[in-house]
Formats: structure tokens, C-alpha cells, sequence
């Protein structure tokens, strides 16, 4: 647990130990819109866990690169590889097309320094 959500844990512990115990004394002393206020307060911070904690069970951790395995790390770089092939493709794609629009509309290409 890092030193933020030690601080947090904390800060959670005491506000819950605070409400409950102006909801105790506020019942004690009879008086009920104060006995009112710390139970919502109570029920919000519940909720507040509440959806942190389904937030928290939604979420896919995943390694960074320099922490994965061998097997891992080799599947993380293929990848890498096909994702910058596939970008590639796409690159060389559109510029065919381009080229391909610019003999049909009589524009004339550069010529290469191969031909």
C-alpha cells in the first residue's frame, strides 16, 4: 500500500469513527435531525467505498514491459511488430491511392532517382 493510500485509509477510518460516534451521542441526547446527519454522512461514505471498490474490481491491471516474463515479453514485442507493420501497410496504402488519384486527374508524379 503506497504512503497516499495509507493517508486515505486513515482519513476514511476517521471519518467513519467521527460519524458514528455523533450518530451515538446525537441518538443518546435525543436529538434527531443531528442523529440524521451523521447517519446520511455515514451512507455517503459507504456509497463513496462502495463505488471505489467496484471501480477497483472493473480495472485490468497489466505489467509494464520491463516487468513481464520471457514468454510474456516476447509476445508483448511481436505485438509491437505487427501493430508498426499494420501502421506501415496503411501508409503505403494511402500513398498508392494518392498516386493512383493524381494519374487519373492528369497530374504528373515526381520521378524517383531509380528510373
Amino acid at each position: 500500500m503506497s504512503r497516499g493510500s495509507k493517508l486515505w485509509a486513515w482519513a476514511a477510518g476517521f471519518y467513519a469513527f467521527i460519524n458514528v460516534g455523533g450518530l451515538i451521542s446525537a441518538a443518546v441526547q435525543g436529538e434527531e435531525m443531528h442523529m440524521y446527519l451523521h447517519l446520511f454522512l455515514i451512507l455517503i461514505g459507504v456509497a463513496g467505498w462502495l463505488g471505489w471498490w467496484l471501480a477497483r474490481r472493473g480495472t485490468v491491471r497489466e505489467l509494464p514491459p520491463a516487468q513481464l516474463g520471457g514468454e510474456s515479453r516476447i509476445e508483448y514485442l511481436q505485438q509491437s511488430i505487427d501493430a508498426m507493420a499494420l501502421e506501415l501497410e496503411r501508409i503505403g496504402e494511402k500513398q498508392r491511392f494518392s498516386d493512383k488519384l493524381r494519374v487519373e486527374q492528369g497530374e504528373t508524379l515526381p520521378l524517383k532517382k531509380d528510373q
